[in-house]
């Protein structure tokens, strides 16, 4: 079975709209996401998260991937 191509080798898809950034209670919580995960930097992966939630309203920066 091959390998799924990792996330930050995939085109962006042709519908998506331009990316408008992250606000600053997503930036926090993505930050607060990596510092529970040991990082000291937010990856690819908690900036996607943390742009998934809600703006202005963003959860804790728990590691629980079953949302």
């Amino acid at each position: 079975m091959p390998a799924k191509t990792p996330l930050w080798k995939r085109p962006r898809p042709p519908s998506a709209k331009r990316p408008a950034g992250l606000t600053p209670a997503q930036t926090a919580a993505a930050k607060a996401r990596a510092g529970a995960a040991g990082r000291r930097y937010p990856n690819l992966v908690d900036n996607m998260w943390a742009a998934r939630q809600p703006r202005g309203v963003v959860g804790n920066g728990s590691n629980d991937e079953s949302e």
